[in-house]
């Protein structure tokens, strides 16, 4: 696939980047050098490889998944408009 001066200046102004016209021959040489990197990746067999998301083993720190009341109600509730008995009060919206 090649991209040309037109495709070039279509790119651009959908990703609202303002191009001027003297530059778009080597913003399409640009596109054709990252088009041709990624049929190069396409060569690449990857069969029997598993998805990773980083090149190094990590794990999460993770916590303990319990149900908690958040522990400062008052905190929550300071910045509230109107609240009542603990709650949010919101204004009644259907009849």
């Amino acid at each position: 696939m090649s991209i040309d001066k037109d495709t070039a200046r279509k790119v651009a102004h959908l990703a609202r980047i303002r191009v001027e016209e003297d530059a778009l021959p080597a913003l399409a040489d640009e596109f054709n050098t990252i088009l041709g990197f990624i049929e190069q990746l396409n060569e690449v067999n990857v069969d029997g490889i598993e998805p990773m998301t980083s090149v190094t083993p990590q794990r999460l720190k993770r916590r303990e998944d319990v149900v908690t009341d958040g522990g400062m109600p008052d905190k929550v509730l300071k910045n509230a408009p109107d609240a009542r008995e603990g709650f949010f009060a919101v204004p009644k919206v259907v009849e």
